[in-house]
């Protein structure tokens, strides 16, 4: 879907830079051109075009059209990244029940959410923009001092993955980003604070 849009706004500017701004039907072609994919659905792309159509024929009939049609615009796609963010926290929560439940079974989180299904998750959910969620589980202490009631203190290697991360990267799968580029990070099932999760503790133990 992410590369259906960006391959629409592509093709708008190569029209545009390779058209003539004396044809007086093109503002007018474009707009139609946009509206027709606003009704189906592509408000992304309709708000792209219109945003060029206004930039390069500021003071025509379309343009104005188009600048009274982009409040609406905005104002759908705010709603359309909201519900997209509504079903991505959903799915991850689904996830984050389905590895508690496995933890509860067997001692640990799995190494890969595919081996949630098909006993806890029928299959693993994506995000609302087609791709996968990001995990990785860790041993959160791979080293671990011991006490005895006597003698000195030893050291036991943890093998157990204790600990887990769970990341949507938005739809450009970059760190940061806004709107529907923005990410959401969870640590054991809880909100991580700040941009990017805390590192690993190394050494990992080999499994």
């Amino acid at each position: 879907m992410l590369r259906a849009r960006l391959a629409t706004v592509l093709a708008l500017s190569f029209l545009l830079a390779g058209c003539s701004s004396e044809d007086p039907r093109l503002p007018g072609n474009l707009y139609e051109e946009a509206r027709k994919l606003n009704l189906e659905g592509r408000s992304l792309e309709a708000r792209a075009m219109m945003q060029q159509l206004v930039a390069r024929y500021p003071d025509t009939d379309a343009a104005r059209q188009a600048r009274r049609d982009l409040y609406l615009l905005d104002a759908f796609v705010a709603r359309d990244i909201a519900d997209r963010h509504k079903q991505m926290r959903s799915s991850m929560n689904r996830i984050c029940d389905a590895l508690a439940r496995y933890k509860g079974k067997h001692g640990e989180y799995p190494g890969s959410l595919q081996d949630l299904v098909p006993e806890y998750l029928d299959q693993v959910p994506e995000t609302p923009w087609g791709h996968p969620f990001l995990y990785r589980a860790y041993v959160s202490q791979p080293i671990e001092d011991i006490q005895p009631r006597r003698g000195p203190v030893r050291q036991r290697f943890n093998t157990k993955l204790d600990t887990y991360d769970l990341a949507c990267l938005g739809t450009d799968l970059k760190p940061g980003g806004e709107g529907d580029a923005s990410d959401t990070l969870l640590q054991n099932g809880k909100p991580v604070d700040g941009t990017t999760f805390p590192p690993i503790p190394q050494p990992q133990p080999i499994r």
